[in-house]
């Protein structure tokens, strides 16, 4: 099936209205994943022997957590709602 330059032009620019995420989802996602990579920095800067002291065993792992916590977020969140608000 061959298609006109007019019809490609028009799937491409609506499109964009079908994308699953929104330009604010992708800003959460890319937080959470530094956050995530933040959290593994902290665990490994622990100065205990197998990484057994607080930061490898408390606070590592909350910031890694909150990170996949912000991811979750980030996927489930509706980005038309948000566009709604505006």
């Amino acid at each position: 099936m061959d298609y006109t330059q007019n019809e490609i032009t028009i799937f491409m620019s609506n499109n964009k209205e079908h994308l699953a995420f929104g330009k604010k989802n992708y800003k959460w996602m890319l937080f959470g994943i530094l956050l995530i990579a933040a959290g593994f920095f902290v665990m490994s800067l622990d100065s205990e022997p197998m990484g057994f002291g607080v930061l490898g065993l408390t606070v590592g792992p909350i910031i890694v957590m909150s990170g996949f916590g912000l991811n979750f977020y980030a996927i489930l969140a509706n980005p038309k709602s948000e566009e709604k608000l505006k």
